[in-house]
């Protein structure tokens, strides 16, 4: 399960080399050549068992068009809006500390199993030192679906680098996933946020409440979608991410048992940034 709000964690010098690897400076990345590796799709019969309360979306290159134009109403990501959310999380050693991210989407587009997608760029601090920084990639389909194609997050302790875990669709098994459904409802099967057996990222959701109310520095909300999400090295324990309409992910909690999971999260500010400081965040 991940620490990040609706996506995501965090950024340095390698990670940004690795961003100017991967796209374009202007936002725009030529067609590569196609190389069977990196357009290849998760086989069915390597993925997650499927039952009545399990039911994974097929990927489909083909289903999707204006790929990096992602207006569900539950979690837009327009280039140049920045995200910070402030709490608390837990340490391997059970110690409290505050917690920030500051998630930036960004004005770069990566292909990724032949569908262009948006690229985030995030930031993951405890206790004021960066821990995690990352590059995150989406893409809407023709149905209003947003899937997750894959992450490049680091490691960092110390202002140290220490390592890398990333994912993407198409190489070492990995599959895309849903981050959101094009219209939640109730009562529906849980599905896979992506499948990376190579780096152990098995997280899947559900949707958990709808209606709901919440307050956060950032405003006040209402019809708020509450979304629960588990993986396979905590079962028993759940990440419930809330979102408002037209905002995206206003608040993290948890319940449940499993100390990865045990992270608060309210949204505290968004920010549209002009062309300069997009540009500048986005090198």
């Amino acid at each position: 399960m991940t620490d990040r709000p609706g996506v995501p964690n965090r950024g340095s010098t390698i990670l940004l080399l690795t961003a100017a690897t991967l796209v374009a400076c202007g936002g725009v990345q030529s067609e590569p050549s196609k190389d069977p590796a990196t357009e290849a799709t998760k086989p069915a019969s390597t993925a997650p068992a499927a039952s009545g309360t399990e039911q994974d979306l097929p990927f489909t290159a083909s289903n999707f068009d204006r790929s990096t134009v992602i207006e569900n109403e539950w979690l837009p990501m327009k280039p140049g809006t920045r995200f910070e959310y402030n709490g608390s999380n837990v340490e391997d050693d059970g110690k409290v500390v505050p917690h920030r991210i500051v998630m930036h989407v960004t004005d770069l587009t990566k292909i990724i199993g032949g569908v262009r997608c948006v690229v985030n760029y995030d930031l993951d601090y405890n206790d004021g030192e960066l821990v995690e920084a990352e590059l995150a990639f989406f893409a809407q389909d023709k149905d209003g679906n947003i899937w997750r194609m894959g992450e490049y997050p680091e490691e960092y302790e110390d202002g140290k680098f220490i390592a890398a875990s990333p994912w993407l669709h198409g190489l070492e098994d990995a599959r895309a996933g849903i981050e959101m459904l094009a219209r939640p409802k109730l009562g529906t099967a849980s599905y896979a946020q992506g499948w990376g057996p190579a780096v152990n990222w098995t997280d899947r959701a559900r949707v958990d409440q709808m209606g709901q109310k919440t307050t956060v520095k950032a405003g006040s909300y209402e019809d708020v979608l509450v979304i629960a999400e588990t993986s396979e090295s905590e079962p028993g324990a759940q990440q419930l991410k809330h979102f408002a309409k037209g905002v995206g992910n206003v608040r993290v909690g948890w319940r449940g048992a499993g100390e990865k999971t045990k992270e608060t999260l309210e949204l505290t500010k968004v920010d549209t940034l002009d062309a300069s400081a997009d540009q500048a965040a986005s090198r």
